[in-house]
């Protein structure tokens, strides 16, 4: 059968939207901006900017609205899409502030070849990208997942719980230095965390009745001045939190007054709740859990049927909590 008789070959792309569509893959040292625009033939055009010019990359966009308009005589508006990562969502920001559409989308839930040996290059994550963009503003469902970007506000205020956990961390590892140091020692007792730290260690004498060797006992006082330093930060930052969390004109904030009535939530419990997740509304308790990541992943293939836990697909943080919270 002859080509003709097949009819008109379809467009590869379909780009009736009447928008140029961008993709962004952001990097320390170089942007690639991937975009395809009306009246270019369908064809994706690749552009490049310094890493971190905001100002060149609306530069970018300005010139190509105005190639789309010297090539068709229409104004075209522009829709940019980009992975959430580490640059978080400042340009995002910086694009709406200038009236452009922008979406941040999470990059697990952009399609990829299932190829055990796929191609992966910053050009080919660009031109799928900018597919996924294309097919997301089609209504094509469940294409991808676009990320609620947070309020600065609301971002600022997670930084409380987040930095907690670090230091907590970190509090963890120099308790446990100086223990595994005096255990080596065969002192098997000793508390760090006391207040009478710096009294009991005057006192302590190895298993085989020495007194404690010159240099390890400076480097346990280095060791303890690290550890109470962290342990004035953990107040500092756990009075931050409070006051967060205290009622302004007899009214807490309202996830903050729910979760106080419920058994088994302190402080830190409530806070991480209402500002990891409770910061934005769901529908239901389906979307609570696949956005704690805790929602099932059913492996299901003609008679094969089995179920392969939860899918740890969401934040991390929130999902350590809420399991936490179960255990009580």
């Amino acid at each position: 059968m002859s080509a003709s008789a097949l009819g008109p070959p379809q467009a590869a792309i379909d780009v009736k939207l009447a928008a140029i569509f961008v993709s962004l893959e952001l990097s320390r040292s170089t942007w690639l901006i991937t975009s395809l625009s009306p009246g270019g033939g369908e064809k994706m055009s690749k552009h490049s900017v310094r890493g971190g010019d905001a100002a060149g990359l609306l530069g970018l966009l300005a010139r190509l609205q105005a190639r789309a308009q010297a090539r068709t005589g229409k104004t075209f508006r522009v829709i940019v899409i980009q992975e959430a990562g580490l640059d978080g969502f400042w340009v995002h920001r910086v694009l709406e502030r200038e009236s452009i559409e922008s979406h941040v989308v999470d990059a697990a839930s952009v399609l990829t070849s299932r190829r055990r040996r796929r191609a992966k290059t910053v050009r080919i994550d660009g031109e799928a990208l900018l597919r996924t963009l294309l097919a997301y503003k089609r209504g094509e469902p469940r294409v991808c997942s676009m990320v609620r970007a947070p309020s600065p506000a609301e971002e600022d205020r997670r930084r409380l719980c987040r930095e907690r956990k670090t230091l907590m961390a970190e509090r963890v590892e120099h308790v446990n230095r100086i223990k595994g140091v005096l255990f080596s020692q065969g002192i098997p007792d000793y508390e760090p965390l006391h207040r009478d730290r710096r009294r009991r260690l005057e006192e302590l004498a190895t298993g085989d009745g020495r007194p404690l060797p010159a240099h390890l006992k400076a480097q346990i006082g280095r060791e303890l001045d690290r550890l109470e330093l962290l342990l004035g930060q953990l107040d500092a930052v756990e009075g931050e939190r409070d006051a967060l969390m205290a009622p302004v004109d007899d009214a807490a904030p309202a996830p903050v007054a729910a979760l106080a009535g419920l058994r088994g939530i302190g402080s830190e419990f409530a806070a991480a709740l209402w500002l990891e997740c409770f910061f934005r509304p769901f529908s239901n308790r389906r979307q609570v859990a696949a956005y704690a990541g805790l929602a099932p992943t059913p492996w299901q293939s003609g008679s094969v049927r089995h179920e392969q836990g939860v899918s740890k697909a969401g934040n991390p943080r929130l999902r350590t909590t809420m399991v936490q919270l179960a255990w009580l």
